[in-house]
């Protein structure tokens, strides 16, 4: 059975394997600001949808972020962020794995960062960075094939899966005196930055381990070699 899913499943396998051993070193840091991005997204879309406006958006190039916000439902915009670009990761991962819409999400997802980056952004680095990403997703997703697109997405939500629980264990457990979105849950409604914290990271596993279990399917493996002809130009 093992000797099935490793075959099946091996270059999930060797993408995680990639990420944890690469995780220290620079070739990792862009992902894992845009899963900062994604998060502080997350923040963003929270105050939206529950009446709220956003003041403005940033992240830096120490895997730092912030949104400024006016309104909106504080528990749910403070939850969002961690929960919120752990959905993103997860959806974006079970799509490329399950569907073929790869092309058209990694698209939506660069055309959505380039609105936010007009809307909210401001400062140098952040404009750089999510203008360049957001053009990127876009031309990948114009130009080159499916299965590129699928691993693009795919890496993405594996890089969130890895990324999200150890930064809540960091940022909320492990150092409980930061001024983070449970410490700021805490003094608005309540409890305390470990409970948050904890709240958050179990369902974080709970997210990843259904993933895992019933996102991937019978075979997630998918071809490298680029199609012959124009069919999969179209999908």
């Amino acid at each position: 059975m093992i000797i099935h899913w490793i075959k099946a499943h091996w270059q999930i396998a060797l993408l995680s394997g990639l990420i944890i051993a690469l995780w220290t070193t620079p070739a990792l840091v862009p992902l894992k600001i845009l899963i900062v991005l994604l998060h502080e997204l997350s923040h963003a879309g929270a105050t939206v949808l529950t009446g709220g406006s956003v003041v403005s958006l940033t992240v830096d190039a120490q895997q730092g972020g912030q949104v400024l916000s006016l309104g909106g439902n504080r528990f749910l915009t403070l939850s969002a962020g961690y929960v919120g670009s752990l959905a993103l990761g997860v959806a974006l991962f079970v799509i490329a794995v399950r569907t073929h819409f790869d092309r058209f999400m990694l698209g939506i997802l660069g055309g959505l960062i380039l609105l936010c980056t007009a809307l909210y952004v401001r400062d140098g680095f952040a404009l750089l960075f999510c203008g360049v990403t957001g053009a990127a997703m876009i031309a990948i997703a114009r130009f080159l094939w499916r299965d590129l697109n699928d691993l693009i997405l795919r890496l993405i939500g594996l890089t969130s899966m890895i990324y999200v629980p150890l930064d809540i264990f960091s940022d909320t457990i492990s150092r409980a005196h930061l001024q983070s979105d449970a410490w700021m849950l805490a003094e608005e409604i309540g409890g305390t930055t470990m409970f948050w914290g904890g709240v958050w990271l179990a369902i974080s596993l709970v997210v990843i381990c259904a993933c895992l279990c019933w996102g991937l399917g019978d075979n997630s493996n998918v071809s490298l070699r680029r199609p012959i002809g124009s069919d999969d130009q179209r999908t």
